[in-house]
């Protein structure tokens, strides 16, 4: 650790926050991280554990052929902390990292805190501090700092409303309803399954229209990708059905056949003992969750743990203040990273929370930040978010939609393959040229 180096300061101990301080320090750079948990508590936050995962357990997909899957590949070959945990502490979910989110989060506060050089300061910040800063304070940034930010960037926040979806106890759940299987897969899967006919379907879909919601305000918006169940099922009651309630892939053992509809849930923590439903984020009420979600066939006595809720979640006008580098246009020292910056998704938090610690450290060392290739998953994100010519900016998550096209006509699957291999390929070699593939070499 070089004590002579000036102090990086990191605003918010959630995943973007723990990586960027992780691929500090690890560089010998010394660090001081504010995060106001348990000081000052959130509307989604329930411990003081750094990294606490609010909304899904899941990092989504593993396949090299999603955005997430390649972004994830990424993130190993350059040393990631939060992908590394996440696949210790992980669960059942098939094709998918899914992690036990206490046994996640405790062992990213163990690790984080432990850094030498490391000073983890556990109070609310008013004001971007002095110094070489990067903001990870996430959806929920406090009130006091957003104002402040909104000041020194000269411009209102943009922000929607996420929602949570319900965890229930596994021993809650009717065994003789529920059955165990993924989409498409003969063995056993990873998922319970609640098969619905076309009545209790409807049914459902009625009372989740009618059931009362926790007001929101007229500005307020939900992003596309995390809509509560019942904005989905407003918009027509086949919607549910043709999205997170689909029945394809799945057939119940109980009658050999495809069910109308079917409802999915997720395991939450390793013992298997907790389950939350997919795609069931909501704004219900919590008395009025607890009578419409025992509609549900298999859910007649769930035991909720924890109910969906409804968050603020703020980020910046990005391509209008940041370099694809993630530092601020107006001064080359104040970073930015995780979904403040507008990239939605846990996975895509940590990554620019990665590259924020990497090009603070290399500012501190007085080289130059660096941005990974337009053909890299991680690239493409942070070329979306700072696109200066982008005039409606919306949060979004990694796909292979952001990427540079391919030459020639390819299609499908193999498209998307081809895509991933050149990611790779040029992460590679790109990460070697920076330096920093060669320093991690030394460093292993």
């Amino acid at each position: 650790m070089n004590e002579a180096m000036e102090r990086v300061n990191v605003v918010g101990g959630g995943l973007a926050g723990c990586e960027a301080a992780w691929q500090l320090a690890r560089r010998g750079v010394p660090v001081d991280l504010y995060e106001m948990r348990p000081v000052t508590r959130t509307a989604a936050h329930t411990t003081g554990h750094l990294a606490e995962l609010v909304c899904s357990n899941s990092f989504r997909s593993q396949s090299l052929t999603t955005g997430a899957g390649l972004l994830k590949e990424e993130m190993r070959r350059m040393g990631s902390l939060i992908v590394t945990l996440g696949e210790a502490h992980q669960v059942p979910a098939g094709s998918a990292l899914a992690v036990d989110r206490v046994r996640f989060a405790e062992a990213v506060s163990e690790r984080v805190s432990s850094l030498p050089g490391l000073r983890l300061i556990r109070r609310e910040l008013d004001a971007v501090p002095p110094g070489p800063t990067i903001i990870a304070t996430g959806p929920l940034t406090a009130d006091s700092l957003s104002e402040r930010l909104r000041e020194l960037l000269g411009a209102e926040h943009l922000y929607y409303y996420d929602a949570i979806s319900p965890v229930l106890t596994a021993e809650s759940v009717d065994s003789s309803v529920a059955f165990r299987a993924s989409r498409y897969d003969e063995k056993p899967g990873d998922y319970l399954n609640l098969p619905l006919t076309r009545d209790e379907y409807y049914r459902l879909v009625d009372a989740v229209v009618a059931a009362e919601k926790v007001p929101v305000r007229s500005f307020e918006r939900f992003f596309e990708g995390c809509l509560p169940v019942e904005e989905m099922a407003r918009r027509g009651r086949e919607t549910l059905a043709f999205g997170p309630m689909r029945p394809t892939g799945l057939v119940d053992p109980a009658s050999g056949q495809r069910p109308y509809a079917v409802v999915q849930l997720r395991q939450e923590n390793r013992e298997g003992t907790l389950y939350n439903l997919v795609g069931f984020q909501t704004k219900m009420t919590y008395p009025e969750q607890k009578r419409v979600f025992s509609l549900i066939p298999g859910l007649a006595n769930a035991v909720f743990v924890r109910y969906g809720s409804l968050h603020r979640n703020t980020f910046i006008n990005a391509p209008r203040h940041l370099l694809p580098t993630l530092q601020w246009r107006g001064a080359p020292r104040l970073f930015f990273a995780g979904q403040i910056t507008g990239v939605e998704g846990y996975i895509e938090s940590a990554a620019s929370g990665l590259l924020a610690g990497v090009n603070a450290a290399r500012l501190a060392a007085g080289t130059t930040p660096v941005t990974p290739p337009a053909t890299t998953a991680l690239g493409s994100l942070l070329r979306y978010i700072s696109d200066t010519g982008r005039e409606a900016f919306q949060p979004m998550n990694v796909n292979f939609g952001l990427f540079p096209s391919l030459p020639g006509k390819v299609k499908g699957r193999r498209k998307k393959e081809i895509m991933a291999g050149r990611s790779l390929r040029d992460l590679d070699r790109w990460w070697l040229e920076t330096g920093e593939g060669a320093a991690a070499a030394r460093e292993a």
